[in-house]
């Protein structure tokens, strides 16, 4: 063998190795770019189920309830049927829309546990129409209150409501002092 045939079978010896060595490289690179992007798609479909799931239990949790609160603190409803005949709290609505509503919703209790009391709720329009409705056996623990519109029978148009009253009447009650409270009053969608 003489010189030039040495080199070019070392030239070649070494020009293969070089090639798979680079073959091997970029194979490795190549699987560990693979990996890298897997992982990142794992990592991103937990981070979006876990958002998903928490979003969802929030929302359980707030009760998803879309609500115009209209009094700011609770009512307290002073009777004392001596002269009078029935106690009203009304709460002036201003010809308040609420025909997009569907619920009234309030808590009340009352203070005497043995008093057996029935709170009339009452909407007036503008229109001069009137409904009410009536509950029996206020708690003497705070309770809350679902009164669909619908049951107002009287209202036909529920675009200008004037009044919301809460009435205790004579005839609605055992003892003759007492005191009811209301408060949360709000219309819910």
């Amino acid at each position: 063998m003489d010189k030039k045939e040495i080199y070019e079978h070392l030239a070649k010896i070494y020009l293969d190795a070089s090639l798979k060595h680079k073959k091997k490289r970029t194979n490795g690179y190549s699987l560990f770019k693979n990996r890298y992007t897997y992982l990142l798609g794992i990592i991103f479909i937990f981070s979006l189920s876990l958002l998903v799931f928490f979003n969802i239990t929030r929302h359980k949790s707030l009760n998803s309830e879309i609500a115009l609160i209209l009094q700011p603190e609770a009512i307290k409803i002073n009777f004392h049927f001596d002269p009078a005949r029935k106690e009203i709290y009304s709460i002036d609505l201003n010809k308040l829309v609420i025909a997009r509503f569907k619920t009234l919703a309030f808590s009340a209790k009352k203070a005497n546990y043995q008093d057996n009391i029935s709170l009339r709720v009452e909407f007036r329009s503008a229109f001069k129409e009137k409904s009410e409705v009536y509950l029996k056996d206020i708690s003497h623990k705070w309770q809350d209150y679902k009164i669909a519109l619908s049951e107002f029978k009287n209202i036909s148009d529920w675009s200008q409501i004037s009044t919301l009253s809460f009435i205790v009447e004579e005839w609605n009650v055992r003892e003759k002092r007492g005191v009811v409270y209301v408060d949360n009053i709000r219309f819910i969608r």
